[in-house]
């Protein structure tokens, strides 16, 4: 196991302003150079109450990217390189049921991924991978999240389907109230494939969705004011620095690599033979799966 899994380093994928936590010391941001091109935007380095941290504004400073044209890869490659090796995404979602108003925050569990112009993988003609996706987030950080949650006192639900719609547009209401009938809990534009890329680069990763407002199934959706969105992504934007805060004393103690198999995602996954592998490939994947081509 490389050494890096042995010291936590943990990764903020999230909107501008949860870097202003109180706290967060020895701040320098920094560019990191990908072999997928460029990532949304420099990384933010510091130390909260004793951990190493790496932000990235997910859309750039000043949300200058839309979800499509958010160059994933480069994204999750360059906290890779900078040495991350947990991944805690930080994002708004429309809720997708009564029970789940706005302010609430759901630790996803599962996805339903409904994109379809994103690149999705690392591995391409060259070297194919196969990595499992049963459970594509890590439980054990999730518990951090949810002890987190329980010690700010945040409504939150542990648990939930986030759909991942292409976007830029929202949903037709036609196709939230298909979402809904799926069981869906919350519906949003960017967490995949970012979750699929996290496990191929054998990060752990979880999602914290902080609801915002009723997708256009609620018969009420019509009547929400510009004025209450942006109180509630307001009040949202202060609960989710004060998560990082919480979440983050809570994974400097890890002391080995994660026991549910997030480090060692590709210890059987690559399928290509190594006399076929083509080198310009390797080349590209010598920061996501290092580990396991002997890069």
């Amino acid at each position: 196991m490389a050494d890096g899994h042995a010291t936590p380093v943990l990764g903020i994928i999230g909107g501008s302003g949860i870097y202003g936590i109180d706290g967060l010391t020895n701040t320098e941001w920094r560019t990191v150079e990908s072999p997928f091109g460029a990532p949304s935007d420099q990384l933010l380095f510091g130390e909260l109450d004793g951990q190493t941290l790496v932000f990235l504004p997910r859309h750039g400073r000043g949300h200058r990217i839309p979800p499509s044209e958010l160059n994933y890869r480069a994204n999750i490659d360059a906290l890779k390189r900078a040495g991350v090796t947990e991944i805690l995404s930080v994002s708004a979602v429309g809720s997708l049921k009564e029970e789940l108003p706005p302010g609430t925050f759901v630790i996803v569990d599962q996805f339903i991924d409904r994109t379809f112009a994103r690149s999705k993988s690392f591995f391409t003609t060259g070297c194919v991978a196969h990595v499992a996706l049963g459970h594509p987030v890590c439980s054990r950080l999730g518990d951090a999240c949810e002890a987190a949650l329980k010690e700010l006192a945040i409504p939150y639900q542990r648990g939930g389907t986030y759909l991942v719609m292409e976007g830029p547009q929202f949903s037709t209401q036609a196709e939230s109230k298909l979402y809904r009938s799926w069981g869906c809990d919350v519906i949003g534009m960017t967490n995949m494939p970012e979750a699929k890329l996290a496990r191929e680069a054998e990060m752990c990763y979880a999602t914290v969705a902080m609801v915002t407002d009723y997708d256009c199934w609620h018969p009420d959706h019509d009547h929400v004011t510009v004025d209450a969105v942006i109180k509630v992504l307001l009040e949202n934007a202060d609960k989710g620095r004060a998560l990082v805060k919480a979440v983050a004393p809570k994974v400097r103690d890890r002391a080995a690599p994660c026991e549910k198999g997030c480090h060692t995602a590709l210890e059987h996954a690559i399928i290509t033979a190594p006399e076929a592998r083509d080198p310009e490939v390797l080349a590209r994947l010598r920061a996501v799966a290092g580990r396991v081509l002997g890069g």
